[in-house]
């Protein structure tokens, strides 16, 4: 009787591991799902890491209660194989050669210093003045002072640029680059948005002209009290209704965003497929998760520059209880990466930089 008890404890424990294997692997290939036709599923990709933790620890309790069920999690790592490694990529450092181009993608948040710093132009600027980077593609890069911005800007860089995507009453934002090659041309990728853009740079670089596309894509537009209330649900410090009920506000809320950005990243696809003649780096604030609809969308035929060079979570939204990687950097075949990274130590913003050394291929 006792020997049927422990079975039967196992099997039902056996049987939720492969319920959290296919949640997770339901989560984890949730970004080929288009949001527009699957607002709520599309959410998915944000509980990955859930998931992902939760069959860790059953293999924990597999090889410690009865090894020989640790198959169950380990298939279930092996299935989750591609999702593990865009989520949380475990690359060596490598060597950079000279001939690399150090470019920093960063949303700057209007300068306005995340709340910590009174002169939050001046303590972004000093930051890329000792970064050095070739190419700066920055997004939310506006403030009041245009003009004294920009001259600024021109005591470093030769060739400075920026995009206003909207300006009215209600809201000001703008994509602009800075960097030492000339910029022979401009062009804006237009999509559905009333405050959002991307725009296509071409750069006259010493062999080559390269396409720099930069993209502020549609936000999650979470309230701060929305972030709070995220915050407490994963600590569980909410009444069981009130939980459901923000649970399905919030998912509702996310998906409905995924949903508007679901076309702005297809149609940087489509300009990237038109313009593979050039090399092209995309980079910017996707505002969405590695495993999402419009990071694989935009990704595809690119190589990721986070997920191949770089090490660990890489959360480049720094909110408290809401961080995620958000800014990504993307390049074409014939551009090879290295030690792509997310600087935490700048936190002039809600965003940390992401700073990635690009180079040409050789021919072979």
């Amino acid at each position: 009787m006792i020997k049927q008890i422990k079975s039967f404890v196992v099997n039902l424990i056996a049987g939720a591991n492969i319920a959290t294997i296919l949640l997770m692997l339901l989560a984890g290939y949730s970004d080929r799902l288009n949001p527009e036709h699957y607002p709520i599923l599309s959410v998915m990709g944000m509980t990955f890491p859930v998931f992902l933790l939760v069959n860790l620890l059953f293999l924990f309790f597999w090889l410690t209660v009865k090894w020989k069920k640790a198959w169950i999690p380990i298939a279930g790592f092996a299935a989750a194989y591609g999702p593990i490694t865009l989520f949380l990529p475990l690359n060596m450092r490598q060597d950079v050669p000279d001939q690399a181009i150090k470019l920093i993608s960063y949303n700057v948040c209007t300068y306005g210093g995340n709340y910590k710093y009174e002169q939050g132009f001046d303590t972004v600027f000093n930051y890329l003045q000792r970064q050095k980077a070739d190419i700066v593609c920055l997004q939310e890069d506006v403030d009041t002072w245009r003009r004294f911005v920009m001259q600024r800007y021109e005591k470093i860089y030769p060739y400075n640029d920026t995009t206003v995507l909207q300006k009215n009453v209600r809201s000001f934002n703008c994509v602009g680059i800075h960097t030492r090659f000339p910029i022979i041309r401009k062009e804006r990728i237009w999509y559905p948005s009333n405050t959002n853009g991307s725009v296509a740079y071409f750069l006259k670089t010493d062999h080559d002209t390269l396409l720099v596309i930069n993209n502020h894509l549609e936000g999650t537009h979470l309230s701060d009290t929305d972030r709070d209330n995220y915050g407490r649900l994963l600590r569980g410090k909410m009444e069981r209704d009130t939980a459901k009920a923000e649970s399905m506000f919030l998912i509702g809320k996310l998906g409905k965003n995924n949903a508007k950005r679901a076309p702005q990243a297809d149609a940087v696809h489509r300009y990237i497929e038109a313009h593979r003649q050039y090399p092209i780096i995309v980079c910017g604030d996707f505002n969405d998760t590695p495993i999402s609809y419009a990071r694989r969308t935009i990704a595809q035929g690119l190589t990721d520059c986070f997920q191949t060079t770089g090490r660990g979570l890489g959360l480049s939204y720094n909110q408290k209880g809401f961080s995620f990687r958000i800014d990504h950097v993307l390049c074409s075949p014939d551009l090879q990466p290295y030690n792509c990274q997310i600087d935490d130590e700048i936190d002039a913003s809600d965003h940390f930089p992401v700073i990635c050394y690009i180079k040409m291929r050789e021919n072979p």
